[in-house]
């Protein structure tokens, strides 16, 4: 079963359960990909799909500083309870140790010396890590071994 399949049949199931975070949460996700697959006219794999996936996973995310600030507990709950949704689909998360063995390969593969083949080695690591990593700390393992 395609990544896709599996979301239609979850929508069915939170609309027959009457899940209404996992309803919403699934009508996003589906959303994001038609808009992708529109947008560049393709048809997204479980790779692409997971892309998808993580990046909204990353928008609520950083939406969460924002709400703690302005004092929203019932927002910052729903928000969680969206986030758990999301991390259902992702692979398994790689740990920071994980990561830097990844990274440190890629970065010995390609042969990168200095900070201006950062681009290169991010490339690389997020094909080589979609949907497991987040960009963000990708990039501070990356500085750290190329400086």
């Amino acid at each position: 079963m395609t990544l896709k399949e599996r979301l239609a049949e979850d929508l069915k199931s939170a609309m027959k359960d009457k899940n209404i975070v996992r309803k919403n949460v699934v009508q996003f996700v589906r959303a994001g990909v038609l808009q992708v697959e529109k947008d560049n006219k393709v048809t997204l794999d479980d790779n692409g799909v997971l892309e998808v996936i993580a990046k909204q996973l990353k928008q609520r995310k950083d939406s969460l500083p924002d709400y703690e600030k302005s004092g929203r507990d019932d927002l910052i709950a729903e928000l969680k309870a969206e986030m758990d949704v999301l991390m259902e689909y992702l692979p398994k998360q790689l740990t920071r140790e994980e990561l830097q063995v990844i990274v440190k390969e890629i970065i010995d593969n390609l042969g990168a010396t200095s900070i201006k083949d950062m681009g290169k080695v991010m490339a690389e690591a997020k094909n080589k890590t979609v949907g497991r990593a987040d960009g963000r700390m990708i990039n501070e393992i990356a500085k750290d071994l190329l400086s």
